[in-house]
Parts: C-alpha cells; structure tokens; sequence
C-alpha cells in the first residue's frame, strides 16, 4: 500500500527533520518515501568530496559549466553528513553542487549491521528523502541500496520503484572476509526478488559469483573501479 502526505507546518517553528523534503511523496507502509531512479546509465562516477572540490574550483570561472559524471556518496560518511556543512544541515548547498553534475546516486548513509536498528531505518529514510527531493529539482537520479543483516530485509528496500536502475557499494563492505559473504549474498538475491532490477551500477568490484549469476539472468552490471583500486594501479 502507498500512502501520500502533505506537510503543513505550524507558524514560528522550524523545520528539523527536513520535512520539506518529501512535500508530495507518495509512502511504503514503514513510512519510506518513494524514489524514482532514472533510466541514464552514469558514463563516470565522481565522489562528493571530489565533485564539492571540483565544483569550487570552476564555478567562478564558468558559472554554467556541467560535468557528464554521477555523484556518488561511497566514502566516509563524516565527508558528506557533517554536523554543520553536510548534505543534511544544508541541503540547498549540497544542490548547488549537484546540480552541476549529470546526476546522483543517492547517499550512502551508514546502516551498518551493528548500528541500532531504528539508525539503519531513519538512515534508510534519508537516502529515498534526499534523492527524491533531488529529482524534483532535476537532478538525475539512481537510488543506492544498503542492506544488513536479514532482520533489516523488511524496509531496506522500500521505496525504490521495482524494474528500475539501481547502484551498491561494494567498497569497505568488509567483503574481504569469507564470514560476510553470505551475508552480502543473501542480501542482494533478495534485492534482485524485491526490486527485480534491470541495471545495477556497482562502485568497487563486481568479481563475485553472485553478481556474475545477476549477469547471466539478463541483468545489466556496470561496474565502476573504487579510487583506492585506481590509486593502486596508478602506482604500480
């Protein structure tokens, strides 16, 4: 079932949860917003530190300018959720910065397995809350799913369209270790059963079996190399 609001603020009080944010939104039943992922696949990635960097060396020679890559939010979250400057506290600056890109994939705010549950659910919350009001100001998006472990199966997933285009990170997944496997295997086998997505973009590598299976099911996988992978290469 979905479920739409309106928000209606009372006189004299602030807006602290950013409740501007899903004006419109249609809901899931665990009070996720929905967001669209759009249908362009990113010819490149850049990361939010990286694009905010970027940006602030070429806005004043070229205030119009646009890059053709995707912002994407797989790095520490203190690079992108600050208490004062981040995407969160102050999202019109953040826009600012987005808006000159090609587009988003949404943040990746933490929902790691040992946080408290109700964390992983408002972290979870914000990634659908700020990509959906970032595609009502036009910017592209793609939405990027973060699991845990099976208890977090129920709202992990919502609000992301089912057939669309969608984006994981396997960077700092702790995949490394056999131990997680099953769990990051588990995870995105029912993600490909809920959301039943034609594209996935993947930051890091996609040197898995189980994302191999993915390929041969007709799945798009477009795989992008994490900056540590690249570094690595550079210096060798």
């Amino acid at each position: 079932m979905i479920f739409q609001i309106k928000t209606i603020p009372r006189k004299g009080t602030h807006d602290m949860w950013n409740a501007f944010m899903v004006e419109g939104a249609s809901f899931t039943q665990n009070d996720i917003p929905i967001c669209k992922s759009t249908d362009i696949i990113p010819e490149g990635l850049i990361s939010f530190d990286n694009a905010k960097a970027f940006y602030n060396k070429n806005i004043k020679q070229s205030p119009d300018f646009k890059d053709n890559r995707f912002v994407h939010f797989y790095i520490d979250d203190q690079k992108f959720d600050g208490k004062e400057t981040g995407i969160w506290v102050a999202p019109f600056k953040a826009l600012e910065i987005l808006q000159h890109f090609k587009g988003i994939i949404t943040p990746d705010f933490s929902t790691n397995c040992d946080f408290p549950m109700p964390i992983k659910l408002v972290n979870t919350y914000r990634m659908r809350a700020f990509g959906y009001w970032a595609e009502q100001h036009g910017v592209e998006t793609i939405n990027n799913v973060r699991w845990g472990t099976e208890e977090t199966w129920g709202y992990c997933y919502d609000g992301i369209p089912k057939g669309s285009t969608v984006a994981i990170g396997t960077v700092a997944s702790g995949l490394r270790k056999k131990e997680n496997r099953k769990l990051f295997n588990d995870g995105f086998m029912k993600m490909l059963e809920e959301i039943e997505p034609k594209t996935i973009i993947i930051y890091g590598s996609d040197n898995y079996p189980v994302i191999n299976k993915a390929k041969e099911n007709g799945i798009v996988i477009k795989m992008f190399p994490s900056q540590t992978s690249l570094a690595h290469k550079e210096g060798e």
